[in-house]
């Protein structure tokens, strides 16, 4: 018996009305279209998260892993975070996201989330990067946990000194 071969992994279903069991082809940086439906793709980042945001028009709904926002993240400064992009560009209740987060805490998350759907902006339209990009919004934030050093109780927590 010779063991069974499995296809390479699809980007699979994101949850809503997002739902793809065909191969997708990307056409121009950001784009994907299926026979249904246009969409478009931005990845952001933020400390640990990386999270996958597709945008279509459609009613606001955002659906983040499967679950409603007010479900994943009932914090609101989190939602307050998320939704940025959207009252920058005075797009709310325009467009649906479906969003696939993994990694990191719900702040690094709920920031990571916020800069893929920026970033999914811009591919939909350059002319929204001046506003998302004054807003802060398109640049990643490169502060990360410091690593611990050897010698040290922490990143840079050194032990009490002793005189004698």
């Amino acid at each position: 018996m010779s063991p069974s071969f499995k296809s390479p992994p699809r980007l699979g279903d994101l949850g809503g009305s997002l739902n793809i069991n065909k191969p997708l082809k990307i056409h121009k940086r950001g784009e994907i279209r299926l026979a249904e439906q246009t969409f478009f793709y931005g990845v952001g980042r933020r400390k640990t998260s990386t999270a996958r945001v597709r945008i279509v028009p459609g009613t606001g709904q955002i659906t983040i892993d499967g679950k409603t926002l007010e479900e994943r993240f009932p914090q609101k400064e989190r939602r307050r975070d998320i939704l940025m992009p959207f009252q920058i560009i005075d797009a709310q209740n325009k467009f649906d996201a479906a969003v696939q987060v993994l990694g990191g805490g719900v702040t690094g998350q709920a920031q990571a989330i916020r800069h893929g759907i920026a970033r999914a902006f811009v591919a939909m339209d350059e002319k929204l990067k001046p506003a998302l990009r004054k807003a802060g919004l398109l640049t990643r934030d490169p502060r990360a946990k410091e690593r611990k050093k050897y010698g040290l109780k922490r990143a840079r927590k050194a032990p009490q000194y002793t005189k004698r």
